[in-house]
């Protein structure tokens, strides 16, 4: 979420093997059914198909056809009223990944099965600050979009968007629109989890501490194969750095409107709405908690290697992304995320010799807080406004960064 645009918003939150890019366009077809991203109008539903996106352009909303428009057109665009297939997961993404959505982005949905509309819901206006590094492979030219970030609205088969441009300039004219709006209807489909989870006893961890080393004991983490990771979606291969120095805490910032039963759903939306939608390679963190504090592996590669991700744009390289699925801005993390994120740093950073109360350096990538190739110093355990200008991860989960930080280092037998 690109930090404190003068629109006001509140705003959320590389390259080894050489493998053949995808255009968006080409990655994203749309799911099986009725095309209803060329419907306009109220439609009915057709036959649900578990697992897909539906993409819908948005248009100029009748009632601003006679206002004044922006510069690059009218400063109101979006969806008007009607059925569509189920999805559980609603974003907006845009053409240029570079390009800023300055205004208010809105949506909302009807559940099913009771046909009850929600209120008006508010998405985070930027997310590319989560993608990859620039001058990288998965950010090359025409392959990713702009995005919004996704929100989680649960089991809905009815829709509603807006857009307003935010007021730009000394006069009554709007800022720019990014060209292209769509808005992407997710549906994370099913899976029959398995019930393995990588683990391993405190006895080991302990282990480690009386031979000298600083590792925590290792951490239950659900598996991709356990939350339903569709491996077809993301490109084949891996990708990795030398190390893994720091680690940067997000917040998913799609809502708190979700049972922790529901998070591997949530997760499987947020991976195709990465890839189908946006155009990455893979789901960008390399872990995600939930309220409950259960721990998943996110990016694909090897949970103890230090897998490249896109989620702290510029510091990609040599540092790993958890996010905390929810949205802390203004609502307080639970004691068992907060303690699941000091569980897992102190394992996985362990591995690699770090201190998680410690500072370190890295070089950015590019970003709006540091220019290319400066040498920043970092707590190890950061937010991801401390690489880029960003309200991520929240201000109420940034608050619970030291005692993470503590926490992991106690783990450690530090």
């Amino acid at each position: 979420m690109r930090g404190y645009l003068a629109s006001s918003i509140g705003i959320t939150c590389a390259a080894a093997l050489a493998l053949p890019l995808v255009p968006p366009a080409a990655a994203a077809p749309p799911a099986a059914g009725p095309p209803t991203a060329a419907v306009r109008g109220p439609v009915a539903a057709g036959p649900y198909t578990p697992g897909g996106t539906q993409s819908l352009p948005l248009r100029p909303l009748a009632r601003d056809r006679v206002a004044t428009p922006g510069p690059s057109g009218p400063a109101e665009q979006g969806v008007t009223r009607r059925s569509v297939q189920r999805f559980s997961l609603v974003g907006v993404v845009w053409d240029d990944p570079d390009t800023e959505l300055h205004g208010r982005v809105q949506v909302r949905t009807r559940t099913t099965g009771t046909g009850t509309w929600s209120p008006w819901q508010d998405l985070e206006a930027h997310y590319a600050e989560h993608g990859a590094d620039p001058d990288t492979a998965e950010r090359a030219p025409g392959r990713v979009r702009g995005a919004t970030a996704p929100l989680w609205v649960g089991d809905s088969d009815g829709v509603e968007a807006r857009v307003r441009a935010a007021a730009g300039g000394t006069g009554p004219r709007s800022a720019p629109l990014p060209e292209g709006l769509r808005l992407e209807l997710v549906d994370p489909g099913t899976a029959a989890p398995r019930t393995e989870e990588y683990a391993e006893s405190p006895a080991a961890g302990a282990a480690d501490r009386r031979a000298g080393r600083y590792v925590g004991p290792r951490p239950a983490i659900v598996t991709r194969g356990n939350w339903g990771a569709d491996e077809s979606l993301r490109e084949r291969g891996f990708r990795y750095t030398k190390k893994v120095k720091a680690a940067f805490v997000h917040h998913s910032a799609t809502g708190n409107n979700y049972r922790c039963a529901q998070a591997p759903s949530v997760i499987r939306g947020i991976y195709r709405y990465h890839v189908r939608s946006l155009g990455w390679r893979d789901i960008g963190y390399n872990f995600l908690i939930d309220k409950c504090g259960r721990i998943y592996e996110g990016r694909a590669g090897g949970v103890q290697r230090a897998v490249l991700g896109a989620h702290t744009l510029g510091f990609n390289s040599n540092s790993m992304g958890i996010a905390v699925l929810g949205t802390y801005t203004s609502k307080k993390p639970s004691s068992a995320a907060v303690k699941a994120i000091a569980r897992l740093t102190a394992w996985k950073l362990g591995l690699y010799g770090v201190n998680p109360r410690g500072k370190t350096y890295l070089t950015s990538g590019g970003g709006n807080l540091y220019r290319k190739g400066k040498n920043v110093r970092l707590n190890v355990i950061s937010g991801h406004r401390d690489g880029f200008a960003t309200e991520c991860p929240g201000k109420k989960l940034y608050a619970k960064l030291g005692t993470a930080r503590k926490t992991a280092a106690r783990y450690q037998g530090r």
